[in-house]
């Protein structure tokens, strides 16, 4: 399933000129604080967001980000999914929304008579909110247009309604480990599928997988990216689980971070889980592959056997292309290679 090209458009016409009037210099500033913050260990306690220059800044370097690395989890649950679509959908910790866009993005409302999802964004920082809803009533998107922006504590005591699709993205770093369990499983209790999407670092894979473990406990099943929902066969301090997705940078990121490059690669760790029925991959792509002459390494995590490598050369004839124009986090084989299905 593709994402929507319309969505994707829609969020960088709303992004566009959102830094007109603020100096490059301050907007520089406030993203080299977040990007510290994001990167950190040690949970903040209290909002990342304080005024509106964080807030724009925020929204222009990070939410592209944001929401190519949901899009890329939402289109895994998708995948797996394919006869589900959401009708509900809570996304905690949302800030300016880039969860929302991108659920519209996998799944538009096209089919709906315009009506759109329910949607809710809750945060507890009320200028990202404000951000939020402003770019979301501008889009022209009904599940957007007509989303709900609550100003929430996000924790222990968080209540959620009942619903389709709960996201939490780039979120559990900022909580203390109580806090994290606590809205783990108040996600898992309100949510008919849960998505977690964290930094692609060790410490945010440790979080997904700490999530991982208390949502199956709930009794859900994990649909993405695993194979399965047994143990994690990475063993723990040895490596981690992470997926790559490509984002256009702005003048923004390129002043932040020079080079010269249009794009860079937004590192991310998720984990999607449900209630439903949900067909996950025979086996993933892990690592990006690896081009040798007249032959593709895979690297796979796999239903039955773990974590190996699998060699696919030319004599395999139509599974060597398919090799070929595989791409990390890929389903392996294709749905439509021989023999897969």
């Amino acid at each position: 399933m593709n994402a929507s090209l319309p969505t994707t458009e829609a969020l960088r016409a709303a992004l566009a000129g959102l830094l007109d009037g603020l100096p490059p210099s301050q907007a520089a500033q406030a993203v080299e604080r977040l990007i510290s913050n994001y990167r950190g260990t040690t949970p903040t306690g209290t909002p990342l967001l304080r005024d509106r220059s964080d807030v724009a800044a925020y929204a222009a370097y990070r939410m592209p980000a944001t929401f190519e690395a949901v899009r890329s989890a939402l289109d895994a649950l998708a995948e797996a999914a394919p006869g589900w679509a959401p009708g509900s959908h809570v996304d905690v910790g949302g800030g300016t929304g880039a969860a929302v866009w991108a659920a519209e993005a996998i799944w538009t409302g096209d089919d709906d008579g315009g009506r759109g999802r329910a949607t809710s964004v809750l945060d507890w920082a009320e200028p990202a909110l404000a951000l939020g809803r402003e770019l979301a009533e501008g889009s022209g998107l009904p599940a957007l247009r007509d989303a709900e922006w609550r100003r929430t504590r996000i924790g222990t005591g968080l209540k959620l309604p009942e619903c389709d699709l709960v996201t939490v993205s780039y979120v559990l770093n900022e909580l203390s480990s109580a806090d994290r369990a606590a809205l783990v499983a108040e996600a898992a209790r309100a949510g008919q599928a849960v998505v977690i999407v964290e930094p692609g670092t060790p410490d945010g894979y440790e979080r997904v997988i700490a999530a991982r473990d208390l949502l199956i406990g709930a009794g859900l099943r994990v649909a993405a990216p695993c194979p399965h929902s047994d143990a994690c066969p990475i063993e723990p301090g040895t490596d981690w689980c992470h997926f790559a997705a490509r984002v256009s940078r702005s003048s923004l990121h390129r002043q932040v971070k020079g080079g010269s490059l249009a794009y860079e690669d937004e590192k991310f760790s998720y984990v999607a889980a449900v209630r439903f029925d949900a067909e996950p991959v025979r086996a993933r792509v892990t690592r990006k592959p690896q081009t040798r002459k007249g032959q593709m390494l895979l690297d796979l995590c796999t239903e039955t056997d773990g974590l190996r490598r699998e060699t696919v050369s030319k004599r395999h004839g139509p599974l060597y292309r398919a090799a070929r124009d595989a791409s990390w986090g890929d389903a392996w084989p294709p749905h439509d290679a021989p023999g897969s299905g």
